[in-house]
């Protein structure tokens, strides 16, 4: 029993250090800020835009070798851009204060994917978090142009010109 107490009293402090190390590098890859422009302050004629939705964010191996792809680097399958992201919202010339963040804290119970496929693949369900101030479109009457004609059909300008 002794000998046990010695052993355990001699790794524990080892692999508390190693969990530790091990558990925060997971954590700190987990959340990724894609775009922060949130210090301006918002437009008076805007109206906010916001939301979340999970993607596939899996990755595959640079070296897709079986057992040599756990040291080879991976590549996103499913990259998320953040123009992709901010489409819902609006058009990108009229987007202020614009946010979007990946969590990708999902990934890692999902890392048996990778064990499954000896490294080649590694499943990950992410989830996208955006925001946006949406400007509303200047009217023409407003920029000081006059207003735009009403498109018409070739009917109605040809049954203008017969009724004269």
């Amino acid at each position: 029993m002794r000998g046990t107490c010695r052993v355990l009293s001699r790794f524990a402090p080892r692999m508390t250090a190693a969990a530790v190390l091990l558990l925060s590098g997971c954590t700190a890859l987990t959340t990724d800020v894609l775009v922060n422009e949130t210090g301006r302050p918002r437009p008076a004629l805007s109206t906010h835009c916001a939301g979340s939705e999970w993607t596939d964010n899996s990755m595959i191996a640079v070296v897709p070798l079986p057992i040599i792809s756990y040291a080879s680097p991976t590549q996103e399958i499913n990259e998320v851009k953040t123009d992709d992201v901010l489409s819902r919202c609006g058009p990108p010339d009229r987007l202020t204060n614009r946010r979007v963040e990946v969590d990708r804290s999902m990934c890692v119970p999902t890392v048996i994917t990778r064990l499954l496929t000896l490294g080649i693949w590694h499943w990950c369900p992410a989830n996208v978090s955006y925001e946006a101030d949406v400007t509303v479109p200047a009217s023409p009457a407003a920029a000081g142009g006059a207003p735009a004609a009403e498109p018409r059909s070739e009917d109605q300008t040809s049954n203008q010109l017969g009724s004269r």
